[in-house]
């Protein structure tokens, strides 16, 4: 027997074991292969209500989310607001697994309870609630973009505009034909060359619109919004492939929303 051999053998294994488990004994936390997002939806109709929900997420939320390990959470409202009767507040947050997102609610009301900056929040009364209704959106990031992006913006920080789309489809079927043509078909490299600035893409895989897949890129201002889709509309690449027979009605309905970051937001 070649004892060497097998001692240099057995020192291997136990540098994989520690790279695996670290000197502590615990695993070492792997970036995921694709992180998920969960978009939290606040809607609300006064004023009041917008102030309570703003003071709540700038001093409570994003605190606990920070103190959590998720330094990056995006908050923007929607253009629309001003004039919009369901008036909304979008919370974006990056998560590195499924189990983060079951567990991250309770971290929250955690610090909601010990923070007194929240009290009037998480102890309004069911008269004078804060918001009318939330809803929750999860999400897998697709393949090509696996990981949120922090935009690459230098225009004026209240002139940025973030646009949130969400491509409905017919069947699972042709949705799945859709994010094909994001990731296999070559529409996120496609953004990317055109200088988007994409935070995400991701498939929905819980939410009250499916099956969808929704992705938010970003501009300096209106303007460089509108010049970047007319050079994506007239891309000889974009113009063939969206021609390809594979590739038809695989969006029933797109739904476009244009925000601004909130001054407090993580990403802006």
């Amino acid at each position: 027997m070649n004892f060497k051999r097998t001692a240099n053998i057995c020192r291997l294994c136990l540098v994989a074991v520690f790279v695996s488990f670290g000197m502590n004994g615990h695993a070492v936390d792997k970036k995921p292969a694709q992180e998920f997002y969960e978009i939290k939806i606040y809607h609300f109709k006064t004023a009041d209500q917008e102030r309570e929900l703003d003071n709540y997420l700038k001093l409570v939320v994003l605190p606990a989310l920070h103190k959590n390990g998720i330094s990056k959470s995006g908050v923007f409202k929607p253009l629309a607001n001003d004039t919009a009767a369901d008036k909304i507040i979008y919370l974006f947050t990056p998560l590195q697994s499924f189990e983060q997102f079951l567990s991250l609610p309770g971290k929250v009301a955690l610090e909601a309870a010990r923070d007194t900056a929240g009290g009037s929040y998480t102890n309004a009364a069911y008269n004078n609630a804060p918001y009318t209704r939330t809803e929750s959106i999860l999400l897998k990031a697709f393949k090509t973009a696996p990981a949120m992006q922090l935009p690459a913006l230098t225009g004026d920080r209240t002139a940025r505009i973030y646009e949130l789309r969400s491509y409905e489809s017919a069947t699972e079927k042709l949705y799945q034909n859709k994010v094909h043509m994001f990731n296999e078909g070559g529409e996120v490299p496609l953004f990317k060359r055109l200088a988007f600035n994409a935070v995400f893409y991701a498939e929905v895989i819980a939410g009250s619109h499916m099956p969808n897949l929704m992705y938010m890129t970003s501009f300096d201002n209106m303007a460089s919004r509108d010049a970047h889709w007319k050079t994506f509309s007239a891309d000889a690449a974009w113009k063939e492939l969206s021609a390809r027979p594979e590739y038809q009605h695989n969006v029933s309905k797109a739904e476009i929303t244009l925000l601004r970051a909130a001054a407090y937001s993580d990403i802006f």
